[in-house]
């Protein structure tokens, strides 16, 4: 056994901590056991005052904790307030939002489930992908009074797409409506419809009221009217999830640890079981190895392990998996392809457009890919699917990842982990929630590109160089001094230890862009090439100043488009008549005499950025002191975290 207590407090079990622990009277509730039940609805509908109701009308709280909850209502002049059980966070109590998911055990009827209040405000979106994911059943909260709004119609949108099916939706608030049957009626209806349209199903609708505790545990005297279960009822009333234990074995590498002269191989099952004698086969190496044995924290080796358990096991022979491996049993093999399809819930605030890359997260694995493909986006007016050139913010959609090497996964199945994969950019958030649905086949006459990706991270690069990797993208007219300003503030960069690359647009065209001319489309082309290459020199965390004229607005914004994070636009600012005047190519001249047509500034406009991140007036100062303004403000924006951690 390993005598290293870091390796089994590393994989083993989750132990409620903070709120999780401190809520309820069963601590013994196994969290791999429960049937995990997700809340969502839309901010202020009354889903943390609904969880709180639950909790105490179950008694499925710690004493004294009412106690504490009418004191810290007392002290803000309020009247009860449920949802101080769950809003833990000072923030959240200042704004009267939810910020995170909370998982709380809970016991209902003998039967233990997880409760996971997913927050609710559209700035928090992300922390419910990571909530729901996993959920067997989901309680829609919707408060009677005002309707399904937005954040209705994104939650149930998520709920299609991660593909939960057993909805309970809780018509809130119904004293406000007085109980009235055919005000709550008409609401119901509107919900049911906006449900049908993404092909889902209510299993029951249950109106309450959660602050008075009407139909939560008890049914309520003031709707006589309505027959059917309360909210306990209905969440007793919810298929027990199937046993992932009878599943297809799935091991994902965790790590490996050496002690001695054994190496274990540590992971949590996610499905099916393994017992000592197995062979089992590692990743897409598909290299054999025989369960030699499956090591116990304090207790006697184990004969066999199943889903929900972290293990550590020792391989013979003694081969070495990489984290992110799966361990499978070679007669029940996951899919494994390249190339995948999945449902996009999209978190940026910029629009995703082919051609991105990410890291894609499923489970304890990481893959470099490509979005290739952008297969329908869906209109949350009307909630169709519709063919889309891009993703909006905050959007859905069906795309296609590419990446280097195979993925190996199960296609997401509603209420399990199989296929949950999320979507991480350079910088390391997630961006995307991406559970993957299957694998994606090469349309006939479709390009096949598989981008690979360097191993060497951002942050490794930005510790040992001492500043982040962006992209100055300096634009003015011909002669404005675009070249001359880089040239000057690339030695003073140099000289100051930072990694700096000009990219001229006159030695871009002497080779890398020589077939081109000069209509418009083969300057939006040149344009497109350039910030191409630049983004390339960015990510291996350099600082790139680029020159080029770019005269319009369309293709500067292409460009931001393509380099993403790190893009700043540079206004080389001179007058025509001043650029003119210097005119040290003889272009002016030649364009004047009409030698040279489509001449920026002559006969095609040059659209001058309105607000650039930095306005560099050359035509009112010498070469030094323009520099100079360019290099404080390169440093300024290169040097702002990265120095910190080189030092740190």
């Amino acid at each position: 056994m390993p005598s290293n207590a870091c390796v089994w407090r590393a994989i083993s079990d989750y132990v409620p901590t903070g709120i999780e622990a401190n809520m309820t009277k069963n601590t013994t509730t196994s969290l791999d056991a429960a049937t995990p039940i997700v809340i969502v609805g839309h901010v202020d509908h009354g889903k943390s005052t609904l969880i709180g109701r639950l909790l105490h009308d179950t008694d499925n709280l710690q004493e004294g904790k009412v106690a504490q909850i009418i004191e810290s209502s007392k002290k803000r002049g309020l009247k009860i307030e449920w949802s101080f059980l769950l809003d833990s966070l000072q923030i959240e109590r200042d704004q009267g939002v939810t910020v995170d998911s909370t998982r709380i055990p809970f016991n209902l009827a003998g039967r233990e489930y997880v409760i996971v209040d997913a927050p609710g405000h559209r700035q928090f979106l992300r922390n419910m992908i990571t909530g729901a994911a996993d959920a067997e059943a989901a309680v829609l909260v919707v408060d009677a009074s005002e309707g399904a709004r937005e954040q209705t119609r994104r939650h149930a949108m998520l709920l299609h797409l991660i593909g939960i099916r057993h909805i309970i939706v809780l018509l809130n608030k119904v004293d406000l409506l007085d109980f009235d049957q055919a005000k709550i009626e008409a609401v119901q209806h509107d919900v049911t419809d906006l449900l049908t349209r993404l092909d889902l199903k209510a299993a029951v609708f249950v109106p309450a009221s959660a602050r008075d505790g009407d139909n939560i545990a008890a049914r309520s005297e003031r709707m006589p009217w309505y027959t059917g279960p309360t909210l306990t009822e209905a969440l007793v009333a919810v298929p027990s999830p199937a046993s992932r234990a009878e599943l297809a074995l799935r091991l994902p590498v965790q790590d490996v640890y050496r002690f001695g002269d054994k190496r274990y191989v540590a992971g949590r099952i996610e499905r099916g079981r393994v017992r000592v004698g197995d062979t089992v086969v590692i990743g897409t190496q598909k290299t054999p190895a025989r369960i030699a044995s499956i090591e116990g924290w304090h207790t006697a080796p184990q004969v066999s392990a199943y889903a929900g358990q972290s293990v550590a096991v020792t391989l013979e022979p003694d081969v070495i998996p990489d984290r992110g491996d799966l361990l499978h049993h070679r007669e029940t093999a996951p899919v494994e392809a390249s190339r995948v399809r999945t449902r996009l819930f999209w978190l940026r605030q910029e629009p995703l457009r082919v051609g991105e890359s990410f890291r894609l997260r499923l489970a304890t694995a990481e893959h470099a890919v490509t979005v290739t493909a952008i297969e329908s986006v869906v209109n949350l007016d009307d909630l169709t699917e519709n063919p889309g050139e891009e993703v909006p913010p905050e959007g859905f959609a069906q795309i296609i990842l590419s990446a280097s090497e195979n993925i190996q996964f199960d296609p997401f199945t509603p209420g399990t982990t199989d296929g949950r994969g999320v979507l991480v950019d350079r910088q390391q958030r997630i961006v995307g929630g991406a559970p993957l649905v299957g694998a994606a086949e090469i349309a006939p006459g479709e390009k096949v590109i598989h981008p690979s990706a360097s191993h060497v991270s951002v942050q490794d690069r930005e510790q040992v160089k001492g500043h982040k990797g962006a992209v100055f993208w300096l634009t003015g007219l011909s002669g404005a001094g675009k070249t001359t300003l880089a040239r000057a503030a690339e030695n003073r960069l140099f000289a100051a230890g930072v990694d700096v690359t000009v990219l001229d647009g006159d030695t871009l065209r002497a080779g890398l862009c020589s077939d081109l001319g000069f209509s418009e489309a083969d300057r939006t082309e040149n344009v497109r090439r350039a910030a191409e290459v630049a983004r390339i020199l960015r990510d291996a965390g350099q600082v790139v100043l680029v020159t080029l004229i770019s005269p319009l607005k369309s293709d500067r914004e292409l460009a931001a488009r393509i380099i993403g994070e790190g893009f700043a636009e540079i206004f080389v600012d001179a007058g025509l008549d001043v650029c003119e005047q210097r005119d040290p190519k003889g272009l002016y001249a030649a364009a004047r005499a009409g030698k040279i047509s489509s001449f920026t500034g002559i006969d095609a406009p040059y659209e001058a950025p309105q607000s650039p991140a930095l306005r560099v007036e050359t035509g009112a100062q010498a070469v030094d002191a323009a520099a100079g303004e360019l290099v404080s403000f390169v440093e300024a924006a290169v040097r702002a975290d990265a120095g910190q951690r080189k030092r740190g």
